[in-house]
């Protein structure tokens, strides 16, 4: 896993000062960060730490009450259809018809999606292809495993060859060979588009991430390089005392404050 190299190009997702509030609690509050091509950035936290509201805005499910998305180039609030052809978004409860054949569904997602007609064939193997579903595309979306399911899922958001993929808990609930095969595909997704996926588990992060961006209680409050990350406390610390030390941490400066 490298690390993100010095010298960038535009950033395919950028987010400047994201908040969205529910009543007078700040769900996420001024989040700001970039995407690149090529690279994987975790979005790691705690179950309500903010991080699938997040998701959530970059993929215009839900506007931010302040703050700006721009989406390979395009404003997600001024051109949307624009900037929403350029995303995949795999929710953290992917969003199948679980009484559908696996081909049936992945052409509707295709046709949502906007594929010309005459390209829905070819994107359609392509992403069976991509996510190791070439022997199941007669089977009922219903009747596959848990693991499965969630190819399909990943399946529908890279239909359209978009840009960025943005993936909520793409491993909860797996088993640990579900697990594994979900993070090789996630890496190979990296190599040739952008990625984001949120997770709280620190054992994807380490395996399949270039950039870690720690959230707590709404903020941003660590953001380095995964390889860095890890070597956090000298090295001498476990991924999870790394996690438990930065979020102590931030807790003590806002107690102080």
């Amino acid at each position: 896993m490298s690390e993100t190299p010095p010298a960038l190009s535009a950033p395919t997702l950028s987010a400047h000062g994201l908040t969205r509030r529910y009543g007078g609690h700040s769900a996420v509050n001024g989040v700001s960060l970039q995407l690149h091509r090529g690279e994987v950035l975790g979005l790691l936290g705690r179950n309500g730490a903010g991080k699938s509201t997040t998701l959530q805005m970059l993929t215009g499910v839900l506007l931010p009450h302040s703050g700006r998305i721009e989406i390979c180039g395009f404003d997600l609030a001024r051109h949307p259809d624009q900037a929403k052809t350029c995303i995949g978004f795999l929710p953290e409860t992917p969003p199948l018809y679980r009484d559908m054949r696996v081909n049936d569904y992945l052409a509707f997602a295709a046709k949502l999606h906007r594929v010309p007609r005459e390209k829905i064939s070819t994107a359609l193997a392509e992403a069976r292809h991509r996510c190791g579903l070439q022997e199941v595309g007669q089977k009922i979306i219903g009747t596959l495993s848990k693991g499965y399911q969630q190819r399909v899922g990943i399946a529908q958001a890279i239909i359209h060859s978009p840009q960025v993929i943005v993936l909520d808990e793409p491993t909860v609930g797996l088993d640990p060979a579900q697990s594994r095969d979900i993070r090789a595909l996630i890496r190979e997704l990296g190599d040739a588009h952008s990625v984001i996926l949120s997770t709280h588990l620190l054992g994807e992060v380490e395996n399949i991430c270039d950039r870690v961006e720690i959230m707590h209680h709404g903020l941003l409050i660590y953001g380095d390089s995964s390889a860095r990350m890890m070597q956090y406390g000298n090295g001498q610390m476990k991924p999870e005392e790394v996690f438990m030390d930065i979020i102590e941490k931030h807790s003590a400066e806002e107690l102080a404050q």
